[in-house]
């Protein structure tokens, strides 16, 4: 079934064969969900780089931060206290483990297909004891000269949301846990909005509740309160199983248009729409009842893990909205939209 994305022709854009591992013993799995900005007349992906060892015939080994130095864990597959049915997580003796350990990456493009990484900028790596298990899915909120990233922290403690703030992308201030677990999927609004800043975020739940989009407000930018729950799965759809924001909901003329993504319970992700309130974002107005975009491409169903369209960042020239979106866990690719089509396909609520 065709959807509304026109796909870059030269995906996947980003392969991991093209950048080299942070360090020596460890080789790059996947590339994942870039965060997005412009700066310095450039087009930036923040990266989500997921690395582990290079595995040995009957082990699995994976990397967790110590103390911001590397510890590799090998276990044997037939060791009986081993859960490893999942490419992405493990379990064993109880305790769950990633099978990758992920930092963020800056990469830059004059045209916005051909990216480089560029000399002497940092790599974002996880710091103290709620980031030992790597930063994932960064996004980034330009406001009043300020780039702030909410990323997922990940630790035995749990999954959470963590932020760091810049103005120059090689000096960050690091404010820790704003969200604490089990949280992720944090997109801040890119305009104050009657003196409060807004974020949308994803708490999870696995008994009572679910893998809703909430709202929260905030007076700073960095401590944040009045949650409200604003978007919830919709049985029997693409979307049943669990929803999450993007990247930065766009202003339009009818309302805050916010690209989500949506899976089922085949774990299925495909993106959609909804869109809110000019004014008060905690009322959603309309929302798409079929995907924008579902994987459909070789690149999008077969990788890491399959059949996944997943995004966290864009681009807007006038009508045409850019999206960088990982695909199938393992690759970036881009795509354009056009805004007023996908808001022809809202349904009012």
């Amino acid at each position: 079934m065709k959807d509304l994305a026109s796909r870059f022709p030269e995906n996947p854009i980003l392969l991991p064969k093209d950048l080299v591992p942070s360090r020596p013993g460890l080789e790059i799995a996947c590339l994942l969900n870039p965060g997005v900005f412009t700066f310095q007349n450039k087009t930036w992906l923040l990266l989500r780089v997921a690395e582990r060892p290079q595995q040995k015939k009957g082990i699995i080994s994976f990397p967790i931060l110590d103390n911001e130095a590397i510890e590799i864990i090998e276990i044997k597959e037939s060791d009986p206290d081993l859960i490893a049915d999942d490419p992405r997580v493990i379990n064993y003796k109880g305790a769950d483990y990633l099978t990758t350990l992920s930092h963020l990456r800056l990469v830059c493009s004059d045209d916005g297909v051909n990216f480089y990484q560029p000399q002497d900028y940092p790599l974002l790596q996880g710091q103290g004891p709620d980031e030992v298990f790597g930063i994932e899915d960064c996004r980034v909120a330009l406001i009043n000269d300020v780039y702030y990233l909410t990323y997922t922290a990940v630790s035995e403690h749990g999954v959470c949301v963590g932020m760091r703030t810049t103005t120059d992308w090689k000096f960050f201030d690091h404010h820790g846990v704003i969200i604490p677990p089990h949280n992720k999927d944090c997109a801040i609004f890119e305009e104050v909005i009657n003196g409060k800043f807004y974020a949308m975020h994803r708490p999870s739940s696995v008994g009572l509740g679910g893998n809703y989009i909430w709202l929260a407000e905030s007076f700073d930018g960095i401590h944040w309160g009045n949650h409200q729950c604003i978007l919830k799965t919709r049985s029997k759809n693409w979307d049943s199983k669990r929803v999450g924001a993007g990247a930065a909901p766009i202003k339009t003329e009818k309302g805050w248009l916010e690209i989500y993504h949506g899976a089922n319970d085949k774990n299925q992700y495909c993106l959609g729409a909804f869109l809110m309130d000019l004014n008060d974002p905690s009322k959603v107005i309309a929302q798409t009842d079929k995907p924008i975009m579902r994987p459909s491409k070789d690149y999008e169903l077969n990788g890491f893990f399959g059949e996944v369209v997943f995004t966290n960042g864009h681009v807007i020239n006038g009508d045409e909205v850019t999206i960088y979106y990982g695909a199938a866990d393992e690759f970036v690719c881009g795509a354009r939209f056009s805004i007023e089509e996908i808001l022809a396909t809202l349904t009012n609520l």
